[in-house]
């Protein structure tokens, strides 16, 4: 591999899924429920439209929860957006560190305009902390900029073109199946990231250096 491609949550930080437990257990939902909601009508529903900056965070609250209440829920949609800021993951800092001295890196993320910066951040120390580990990206496509969202093949592409990297000799890396199916048909190796540690080690195998 010559290139590299990240997703941005669940992978450089940490899930956002694991802060939408949190928030059901909280109050009283089942675990999942915002995933199950999200995946409905993925491509039309409020999470989608506010991912591509079609609606603003207020109106995507209504819509969310109105989309809770047709499954019998009362949910906040504005704690939902609270939830989707994670750590950073030292680990995975590291290694893109090493990649960006050594290859192009570039990250394509789904995100909203909420928060501070392309991560989202609650707080301001975490947003420049962020903001640094963003600068070592030599493209960052963000899909609440350019009104593209994964898995539309199309801001694959996009990244591809503005890095300036053949797919074929790209690795991507993604915490979501559905992500990274379209990066693998473009002829990517995708990696899904489940445990961090396990895809650096698969990451290293495919770039021929430790990451560490």
């Amino acid at each position: 591999m010559s290139a590299v491609l990240f997703d941005f949550g669940g992978v450089i930080t940490e899930s956002p899924f694991e802060a939408f437990n949190r928030y059901e257990d909280r109050i009283g939902v089942p675990r999942d429920t915002i995933r199950q909601i999200n995946a409905t009508n993925p491509d039309t529903n409020a999470w989608a439209r506010l991912e591509r900056s079609e609606v603003s965070v207020d109106e995507f609250a209504e819509l969310f929860e109105a989309e809770a209440a047709d499954r019998g829920h009362e949910m906040s949609g504005a704690q939902v957006l609270a939830c989707l800021s994670g750590g950073l993951r030292p680990r995975m800092v590291r290694a893109l560190e090493i990649l960006a001295a050594r290859l192009p890196v570039g990250c394509i993320t789904n995100n909203v305009r909420t928060g501070h910066g392309a991560g989202m951040s609650r707080d301001a120390g975490t947003a420049a902390a962020i903001a640094e580990v963003m600068k070592l990206f030599g493209v960052v496509i963000e899909s609440s900029v350019v009104g593209l969202r994964k898995p539309d093949p199309r801001i694959y592409e996009l990244a591809c073109a503005e890095l300036g990297i053949d797919p074929a000799s790209t690795a991507y890396l993604d915490d979501l199946g559905i992500n990274c199916k379209p990066a693998a048909a473009m002829g990517m190796t995708a990696i899904k990231v489940t445990d961090p540690d396990q895809a650096l080690r698969e990451l290293e195998a495919l770039v021929g250096f430790e990451l560490r």
